[in-house]
């Protein structure tokens, strides 16, 4: 994820647009990290960009591209 552009992040009924080049380590693991200690489900890649969890408005942004 370090070499991604952006990553998507669902939130609730948000969607948060994160930088991994200017996000510090440990912000960004706390929010793509579930309870179980694992990745965040559903998790997804389209090229250079990363979308972690899932809200209405992520999947309208996933399928529009």
């Amino acid at each position: 994820m370090a070499k991604a552009s952006k990553i998507l992040i669902a939130g609730g009924r948000k969607v948060e647009e994160v930088m991994p080049q200017e996000a510090a380590k440990e912000e960004l693991l706390a929010k793509i990290i579930g309870r179980s200690g694992t990745l965040r489900a559903p998790a997804l890649r389209q090229g250079d960009v990363f979308y972690i969890g899932y809200n209405d408005e992520l999947y309208a942004l996933i399928t529009s591209r």
